[in-house]
């Protein structure tokens, strides 16, 4: 456990263990390093948001402690982005405010953010990341890859019906998903909820 600006736990109490966490839905990650773990459904949805931001390189959950004297806070996560770092804590609630801990971090030579993945500003971001991560795990076809990205190329871009019927080996929306997480495949994720008529482009790698 690290501990910033307050010391250890007074009584000598350890953060929770990921054992003594519930599992939250999605159970998929695409840039978690190690074994994600999450202290509230809010946290997991933010880690939706993170698995799904091309800036974000990778994520893990932290354990990185901030005390004021009076309060402490255990972060949720551990971000990498764009070369640098910052740490989140996840707002839980509208009466969740922690005005202190910002100032304290950075006093503690940190960057952290609290956030919230129910801001007005993620729009349909959310809905379709959880979507998408229901796929995480799936394994692509070469065949189906070679063929979706060869089209592609050719057309410069499809709907998301049209790539649908280029997949022939194995399930097509869980293909397409999992191009779109693992950086071949690009959508806008913000613009409605994914559907038909949602244009889907090759990312040159």
């Amino acid at each position: 456990m690290k501990a910033f600006s307050g010391g250890s736990r007074p009584d000598g109490r350890a953060p929770s263990s990921p054992s003594t966490f519930q599992s939250y839905f999605p159970s998929a990650t695409i840039k978690c390093a190690g074994l994600p773990f999450y202290r509230s459904q809010a946290a997991r949805d933010y880690a939706c948001l993170l698995d799904v931001d091309p800036a974000v390189s990778v994520w893990e959950p932290s354990d990185i402690v901030f005390s004021n004297g009076l309060d402490e806070v255990v972060v949720d996560f551990d971000v990498s982005s764009a070369g640098s770092g910052f740490l989140v804590k996840v707002r839980e609630g509208e009466l969740f405010v922690l005005d202190w801990l910002v100032p304290v971090a950075q006093k503690a030579g940190h960057d952290c953010r609290v956030v919230s993945p129910y801001d007005p500003e993620s729009g349909w971001r959310l809905k379709n990341a959880r979507d998408l991560l229901r796929y995480g795990h799936f394994d692509i076809a070469l065949g189906d890859r070679i063929r979706l990205l060869a089209a592609l190329a050719e057309m410069g871009s499809l709907t998301m019906a049209e790539c649908l019927s280029v997949v022939r080996e194995r399930n097509a929306v869980a293909t397409i998903a999992s191009m779109i997480l693992h950086g071949y495949l690009e959508v806008d994720l913000d613009e409605g909820p994914l559907g038909p008529e949602t244009v889907v482009r090759r990312i040159e790698r």
